[in-house]
């Protein structure tokens, strides 16, 4: 693999689409920093305020929230108030340069500043426009959209956590990354669409929604099968072994998915007779007698290191795996030679915006191209960091993106 370090000035999907982001915290800026990777050129319109993000630390690089760093890299941030009908105006000639605008307003929200899809379909027929909610545009139109709360009224809480503890939250904001992820899923496809008929259309995502496809298999075990699954720590209620056992110095996923892996792993563990154990031999007849197999595993796994036991199941097709903290997976993926980390900035514009300083270290878009790749020429801006360049371009008739970019020099 390319080290994405050596590859940013490569063509990138994208290039030459112009993207209004009007969206804040994570589902809608992650979305839009991955049509930026992409090389789209992403306007990230905010109020006075700034994005929520901004503040929500700690951790912070040089008194940035990492959080909000996290997700707004590639872009330019221009202040505007919708009360100001100036800068009301600015942002629909800012729509009609646009290929794609972004917004996850309350549904409605941006009615009242003529700036919501009708509006902005209104100035440019050719716009994407995709709106991002909690819980739709019908009955749970007024609702807020956390992705804490859609984590619990979605069902995913009620699977999380140990069965006779309380039910847990997962450690990311899971459906706002996916909604995220679903969103850029429906903008690109109506891209597409365009290309056929000219013209935009409106694209819409809402956290519950995306939830529900997310839990796959969860839900269809309740709607294809009227069973409803249950809280199971961290067992899978139709594969075994798939779960963590205690190695000789700490805990190891085993992630058995057919006869097969079951066979190797009982070979490699000095098991062979289990694999052949009526009780044994079957997915179905080890997910039934768990119980039964679960001590004799565990048994010699405790003979075992973690780290001796994941390269040595693994080279043997079983899927195993230690569980690591952030800071031991990050260096597995560079051992592995998937590069990780992007270094942006330090060219004297500063990587973390007003707070200044040098290059900052981010994961890098995980997508990768034969004949192209993602870029990462801007650091995260500070709040308001290009609105005089922007503004400037705007007020510029015909002024094409070629000018917004060459500012950047």
């Amino acid at each position: 693999m390319t080290d994405p370090k050596s590859d940013t000035r490569a063509p990138a999907p994208l290039e030459g689409l112009v993207v209004a982001d009007l969206s804040r915290v994570l589902a809608g800026p992650y979305c839009s920093m991955l049509l930026a990777d992409l090389g789209a050129t992403v306007i990230k319109v905010e109020s006075a305020a700034g994005d929520d993000t901004r503040t929500w630390n700690p951790p912070d690089a040089e008194g940035v929230a990492t959080y909000y760093l996290s997700i707004n890299r590639n872009k330019r941030s221009v202040v505007a108030d919708f009360g100001d009908p100036d800068d009301v105006e600015l942002v629909h000639e800012l729509f009609r340069r646009s290929d794609i605008v972004l917004e996850n307003f309350k549904v409605g929200g941006l009615d009242k500043f003529d700036l919501g899809y009708e509006a902005a379909h209104r100035i440019n027929p050719r716009l994407i426009y995709l709106s991002i909610s909690g819980f739709g545009t019908a009955d749970g139109a007024g609702l807020p959209g956390y992705d804490l709360v859609v984590q619990a009224v979605s069902g995913l809480m009620s699977l999380t956590g140990d069965p006779e503890g309380p039910a847990y939250r997962a450690g990311i904001s899971v459906f706002d990354v996916m909604t995220g992820m679903h969103g850029l899923i429906g903008v690109l496809a109506a891209l597409e669409q365009r290309h056929r008929t000219g013209k935009g259309q409106h694209v819409e995502v809402n956290l519950l929604s995306s939830a529900l496809s997310g839990l796959v298999n969860q839900t269809a075990a309740y709607t294809a099968g009227g069973v409803v699954p249950f809280r199971m720590g961290n067992e899978h209620p139709s594969v075994y072994p798939y779960l963590p056992l205690p190695a000789e110095d700490r805990d190891v996923i085993i992630a058995i998915g057919n006869d097969r892996q079951f066979r190797s792993l009982c070979e490699i563990l000095g098991l062979t007779e289990l694999a052949d154990d009526p009780r044994f031999a079957l997915n179905s007849d080890r997910a039934e007698n768990r119980a039964e197999l679960q001590p004799l595993l565990e048994a010699e796994l405790a003979k075992w290191s973690a780290d001796d036991l994941f390269l040595k199941l693994n080279y043997a097709g079983v899927p195993c795996g230690p569980i690591n903290s952030i800071a031991e997976g990050v260096d597995l993926a560079e051992r592995l030679g998937l590069h990780p980390r992007v270094s942006i900035g330090g060219d004297g514009r500063g990587a973390v915006g007003a707070a200044g300083g040098g290059p900052v270290d981010l994961i890098r878009n995980p997508i990768d191209f034969s004949e192209a790749a993602a870029r990462y020429d801007l650091p995260p801006p500070a709040l308001g960091e290009h609105s005089d360049a922007i503004r400037s371009w705007l007020a510029t008739p015909d002024a094409g993106i070629a000018e917004l970019i060459g500012s950047d020099s």
